[in-house]
Parts: C-alpha cells; structure tokens; sequence
C-alpha cells in the first residue's frame, strides 16, 4: 500500500478541491463573478453574508470532509472552537480573519450570547463566516443557540455535519457503536445538566441492549458508574474512556463500572473524555482494528 506523507495529501487535497470547485468556477464565470480555487488560493464562492456552521470533525485534519476544506479556503473569516486541530486551522489562507472564541472547564471563556454576536456582525459585514465547530455542530454544539442568533438577525445560515467524538472514538478502538449481538440501540447522553430537571433517568439508561455514549462527563465519571449500577446494571459491565480520540496522543481506558473510578485515579486522562457504556466494549479485546486487541500486541 502506497503512503502519503502529510505534504502530499495537502498537495492531494489542494488539487481535488481545486477540480471540486471547477464546476462553480464555470458558473461562475457565466455570471459575471470571478473566482480562484485550492488551498491557500480562496475561490470566494461561499455567498457573503452567511454563515456555515460547520464540523471540524474528531481533530484528524484527514477525517475532515471536503465540504468543510473548501469552505474554509473560501471564508472571509473562521470563528473557531478550542477543540478544532491544529492541522485543520492550517487549511485556513493566510489572511483570512480568524476568531478564537474556544471554551475549557475552568477558564474564562466567550459567552455564548457574545459567539452569536459576533457572527451576526461579520455577516451584516457581507462577509461569508465559517463558524467552525469540534466534532459535529449538532451534537451538544449549541448549534440550536447560534441558530436562533443568526435567524432574529435574519442572516442566511448552513450547516455542514462533521465526524463526531463518539463515531471517532469507537472507530479509533476498533469496535461498532451498533453491533447486532450487543446493541439494539444507541444513545448520546450529555453529562452537563443545562436545564432544570435535566437528572437523566439512570434507570431507563441501564439497559443491557444498547450503547451509551456520554459526553462531557469525566468529571462526573464516579456518578455515572455509580447512577447506572443502581439502575441494574451489573459491577462487572463494560466501560471505556477515550481521550483525544484519532489523535497521536490518544489515550484510552478500559474498565467496568465498578472498577473504572479507581483505575482513572491511578491514570487520569485529560478532558474532554468520551465515555462508553456497553458491552460492545469488550470488542476492544479481539477487534483486528482495536490497539488493544491481541491482533495488535507487540512480540516482546
């Protein structure tokens, strides 16, 4: 199998959005409006004024979709999360506005009333913005919240799907959220309570037939092994945590409710974590395609 080095999927990449973008050139070019094409040479297809709320996907700058390359070598500006890789804010022109508007636990971070501010502002500027988000926009992205800001201003908007941290995360450790012998079903479940009554019910959530997928919960972590096992869910019943997931500092955990707690005292991992409940999870052990599996185990 041939191996493309990081310069030649660029060089790869900058020449098929440069064919993705000859079919808009031509029309373009019938209407009377110019445009370039290719990384670094924006093309300015995007329609000034508005804003294309759109996935960076996982952090793996090649599990981004093409879709969400072009926009960001079109944009006139790109509002962008903390989560976004590095490699992906490279795809970025020079000379494009960039604003940083990320959020960490912790730290002071942009309100989100001021994010939807900010928006409105540049695309009443008749830029085209690229708001460009970690994982998939509409999935715990507060997608809905900038909507809502863009459509009172009455600006034009477009939502662009990218990778999101569970679909990266299982993919990474080799296993199937959806596996027809362990998970009749699949569930995101945010740990962060933003509503009033928001307490999931840990009793309906502890099925043996489907797959949990928690986000933003490892500082809740303790909680939820302890909410599901009283639910019914048995001590021994499969757990993993995933950080950075599809990156070269991936790091991962696998464990059971019971059990699970103590060993991240003993080997934390940094936030965000994606949490999986379910015993898809004992997959890692086998799966060809899971870094812990015996497949994969290095001779001594």
């Amino acid at each position: 199998m041939r191996v493309m080095s990081k310069g030649r999927w660029k060089t790869w990449l900058s020449a098929a959005l440069t064919r993705l973008m000859r079919p808009r050139a031509d029309a373009a070019a019938r209407s009377g409006m110019t445009a370039g094409g290719g990384l670094g040479a924006p093309s300015r297809q995007c329609r000034p004024g508005t804003v294309y709320l759109v996935g960076a996907g996982s952090g793996d700058v090649e599990l981004l979709t093409l879709k969400a390359a072009r926009l960001l070598g079109e944009a006139d500006a790109v509002v962008y999360d903390r989560l976004v890789g590095d490699e992906v804010l490279a795809l970025i022109p020079a000379g494009t506005e960039r604003c940083y508007v990320g959020k960490a636990r912790g730290q002071h971070s942009v309100p989100q009333g001021e994010i939807g501010a900010r928006l409105v502002a540049l695309a009443q500027e008749g830029k085209s913005v690229v708001r460009l988000k970690g994982g998939d926009p509409g999935i715990f992205g507060r997608l809905g919240e900038e909507l809502s800001a863009l459509a009172e201003a009455e600006v034009p908007a477009e939502i662009v799907p990218g990778i999101t941290a569970a679909s990266a995360a299982s993919a990474a450790l080799g296993i199937p959220l959806t596996d027809r012998a362990h998970a009749q079903q699949l569930r995101f479940v945010t740990a962060q309570l933003c509503r009033q009554g928001g307490e999931p019910d840990w009793q309906a959530l502890a099925r043996r037939d489907e797959t949990l997928v928690f986000y933003m919960g490892l500082g809740k972590l303790e909680t939820i092994c302890r909410k599901l096992r009283d639910g019914g869910l048995p001590d021994d019943w499969p757990i993993l945590l995933v950080a950075n997931a599809s990156l070269p500092e991936q790091r991962a955990l696998v464990g059971t409710l019971a059990d699970m707690p103590d060993k991240l005292a003993a080997s934390p991992l940094p936030s965000p974590c994606l949490i999986v409940v379910g015993s898809v999870v004992r997959l890692c052990e086998t799966s060809p395609a899971s870094p812990l599996s015996g497949v994969n185990a290095r001779p001594d």
